[in-house]
């Protein structure tokens, strides 16, 4: 077996069914789900009619590259979404099966084990596919501290240069999960600089991009790219690729349905792992992710949707614990040290007593230049309906203020 597998830690769901055993949840009260970011709003109809007009395409092999209308599809939302230069869809787009896999193949194909000391850098606290992608890749994952006093963000000036001088891949996730932080332009030039400096690659994880709170959209990568004057010349995008995703912008994350695109030199290379590898879409997915990609006004009805239950609830939770909107995305990074418990205690209270699951914040991130940023802190998942949301909450404020 492959030794890289014992490195691997427990995935955050499983570690809270452990928290949870041996628990029986106050039968008084309906259960409610906060703990798990998947999307509970109802999948637009004209994606599923998309989906059920193209059952024929299960009678053929779909290629890995993926049809040219959905590479296509891809690019032209990639430019009007980041106002970049024209994307060419056949070298510089991917489709893939959900990020998730291909943020976890993306760390196998760029990392070079036999170059020794290899690291992947990540934010902390982060997404568990970034650290298990490093591990199996041979490299040693390296942890930056996400600082509250920088509304979230990863103090990327702290780490030295000797560190990034082994650093071979940076997953950077904006808007984060667990924090919703965005990234500034200054933090993307800052990043470009360290990249071009040390010849690390950049893999930006989007797929939360879509839900936000203000008027203007977060800042992606491409974009930023663009306006720093890295997207033209011999490599457009240098060392920098994106990954998003339908899940979270179009409630669909049963159809596994994503993207890769940036750097076409990495993609070129990306593409050949990929053939071995058995990642392609199924045409029945890529022409309902067609249908998905080209069409904002769900995406715009989506977005209000969460717009409501965050602005009646975060309010509702700032009582009793130290929580704020976050920048975008739908998770709720919230600071329960007012309330005397830990992270653990406090999600394994809340499920007894009130029967709502909240994923403690320590399960997602490590112990790294001498603390987990996770501890005393709660992740909740606002990805039901509004009432189920605010019925929630409600329990929450009751559970706080009677400790």
């Amino acid at each position: 077996m492959n030794p890289h597998l014992d490195q691997l830690h427990p995935y955050p769901f499983e570690q809270l069914r452990q928290l949870f055993s041996g628990v029986t949840p106050n039968p008084a009260y309906s259960p409610i789900s906060l703990g798990i970011g998947e999307p509970k709003h109802p999948t637009p109809a004209f994606i599923e009619k998309a989906l059920m007009h193209a059952m024929a395409g299960l009678s053929v092999y779909p290629t890995t590259h993926g049809s040219e209308p959905l590479r296509v599809a891809i690019a032209g939302w990639l430019e009007r979404r980041y106002a970049i230069p024209a994307v060419d869809p056949g070298t510089m787009v991917l489709p893939v099966n959900g990020s998730r896999e291909a943020l976890f193949a993306f760390a196998q194909c760029v990392v070079d084990g036999a170059r020794g000391n290899a690291l992947v850098m990540s934010p902390n606290p982060f997404y568990q596919i970034y650290e298990g992608a490093a591990y199996l890749s041979g490299a040693t994952p390296y942890y930056v501290n996400s600082e509250p006093g920088r509304n979230f963000a990863p103090d990327y000036a702290s780490v030295p240069d000797e560190v990034w001088s082994r650093v071979q891949l940076l997953f950077v996730c904006s808007p984060g999960n667990p924090t919703g932080a965005v990234l500034t332009l200054e933090d993307w030039r800052q990043l470009f600089e360290l990249s071009e400096r040390h010849g690390f690659v950049i893999a930006s994880d989007e797929c939360y991009s879509e839900i936000y709170f203000g008027t203007t959209p977060p800042l992606g990568a491409l974009e930023a790219a663009h306006q720093l004057g890295r997207s033209s010349g011999e490599r457009p995008y240098a060392n920098l690729v994106v990954f998003s995703s339908l899940s979270k912008r179009s409630n669909v994350p049963g159809m596994r349905s994503g993207f890769v695109a940036g750097d076409p030199q990495l993609l070129k290379k990306f593409l050949l792992y990929r053939t071995y590898s058995g990642g392609a879409m199924s045409p029945p997915i890529q022409a309902a992710s067609i249908a998905a990609w080209n069409d904002e006004h769900h995406v715009q009805d989506n977005r209000a949707l969460y717009r409501e239950k965050f602005n009646l609830i975060t309010p509702l939770l700032k009582g009793v614990m130290d929580v704020e909107l976050p920048d975008a995305g739908f998770y709720l990074w919230a600071d329960v040290r007012r309330t005397g418990l830990s992270d653990t205690e406090f999600a394994r209270r809340l499920y007894a007593e009130y029967n709502v699951t909240v994923l403690p914040g320590s399960y997602l991130a490590r112990e790294a230049h001498g603390l987990n940023p996770g501890r005393k802190r709660i992740r909740m998942a606002l990805v039901a309906s509004v009432d189920e949301g605010l019925e929630a909450a409600n329990r929450i404020v009751e559970f706080c203020k009677g400790l």
